[in-house]
């Protein structure tokens, strides 16, 4: 006998399970299914070892998906980011500026924590909600749609029906490629590395973004490790630059990333193994097919830069539980409206990411020049300056 849920989340990552946990916290019946078990252990191997930095908007949604009371004991606070241009001859800080939520808010603009972590406390919030199956190890392989339903077939030969299909797939997403959506790639060339430090210099809570050539190199705020304070590290260079820099022998590498960061919080010691991601921007062409949703990196996809991509993911699991009722769910007068919500404000979002992007990865020495002049005419007009912060979180 085929089961039917309201819902099911094709896709387990953070995305994908917080939209289970935000559903099946409203009571929808949902199945989350994903072909990967998520890796809820930072010395495990295969873990995440990236953070996420959760805007403010975004934590309404959490809340509603029981999340963040767990999150909030282990989240540090974000409350200024900084932008500083190392571009000169020489790698050391020419240009810096500070954006402090203070000026637009009385709360951080968001708070930080490891993916790892995330992925465990989701985990054992869908194991609380008895209306919620979580199937890891288990792919979606097969969609049929219909007026009624989508029919959505499994890897372990299973057919399952649901009112409302959640494509929360990733960048080559199945389900969106079942529904013949197409997508529009930016390859930049890029990769990122990814790895935690320890450093002597506190970062009090100040995510510092240091732009010279290739990309930007970013601290995010960790909570202290051995007494000390600890910061994760993304780092987006040339492909070719990573595949250099990946190969170092650890004490290479450390000098390396000590000179990249301009020594602004003393020596750097490396303190986890190094992860490499691909960079690209994405879009699909459409964020929905009948009785279903993409969401996430099924549906955009944007380099690290200004903590927009979870928390984009996040907008769009607040638009469809704004506009799910027990009576729409997967109606096509809901899917039109979240199409009409959502695609306008990705869109401008990922041709903006893009856009700081390729300006951080100016190698010609004028161009960085004339770079660095520019970021310091405008982030120095407080308006501008304001009006940036409040776009960058989703303030209106």
């Amino acid at each position: 006998m085929r089961e039917s849920y309201d819902i099911v989340v094709s896709g387990g990552g953070i995305a994908g399970m917080t939209a289970a946990a935000a559903f099946g916290s409203a009571g929808y019946k949902t199945l989350c299914v994903d072909p990967a078990p998520p890796v809820i252990a930072e010395a495990d191997p295969g873990s995440d070892l990236r953070s996420t930095a959760f805007l403010q908007p975004s934590v309404d949604v959490l809340k509603a998906a029981g999340l963040w009371d767990r999150f909030a004991s282990h989240a540090m606070p974000l409350q200024v980011m900084r932008i500083v241009d190392a571009g000169g001859t020489t790698p050391e800080p020419r240009v810096s500026h500070d954006f402090n939520a203070a000026d637009i808010s009385n709360q951080p603009f968001g708070w930080n924590l490891p993916n790892w972590l995330l992925k465990r406390e989701i985990s054992a919030r869908l194991a609380e909600l008895d209306c919620v199956t979580f199937r890891p190890g288990i792919a979606t392989t097969r969609l049929t749609t219909r007026e009624s339903a989508a029919l959505v077939g499994l890897s372990d030969g299973a057919t399952v029906d649901a009112r409302l299909l959640i494509a929360a797939d990733g960048r080559n997403s199945p389900m969106r490629q079942a529904l013949g959506i197409g997508v529009r790639t930016t390859r930049f060339g890029q990769k990122a590395l990814a790895f935690a430090v320890t450093h002597p210099v506190p970062h009090e809570n100040v995510s510092t973004e240091i732009h010279r050539s290739g990309g930007p190199f970013t601290f995010v705020p960790l909570p202290d490790r051995d007494g000390q304070p600890c910061s994760a590290i993304v780092w987006m260079e040339t492909g070719p630059e990573v595949a250099r820099l990946r190969a170092l022998p650890p004490a290479a590498f450390e000098a390396e990333m000590n000179t990249r960061s301009c020594g602004l919080f003393g020596p750097l010691k490396l303190v986890s193994r190094l992860t490499v991601w691909p960079i690209i921007s994405q879009i699909a062409e459409r964020f929905t097919g009948e009785r279903t949703a993409l969401m996430a990196e099924a549906a955009h996809v944007v380099p690290p830069i200004g903590a927009q991509g979870l928390n984009m993911s996040l907008a769009d699991l607040t638009a469809l539980m704004a506009l799910a009722t027990p009576e729409t769910l997967g109606s096509p007068a809901m899917l039109t409206a979240y199409q009409r919500k959502r695609y306008p404000d990705v869109a401008l979002r990922v041709a903006g990411v893009g856009l700081l992007n390729r300006s951080s990865m100016i190698a010609a020495q004028h161009l960085r020049d004339a770079r660095a002049r520019m970021l310091d005419a405008m982030y120095s007009a407080a308006p501008v300056r304001r009006a940036l912060m409040q776009m960058g979180i989703g303030l209106r």
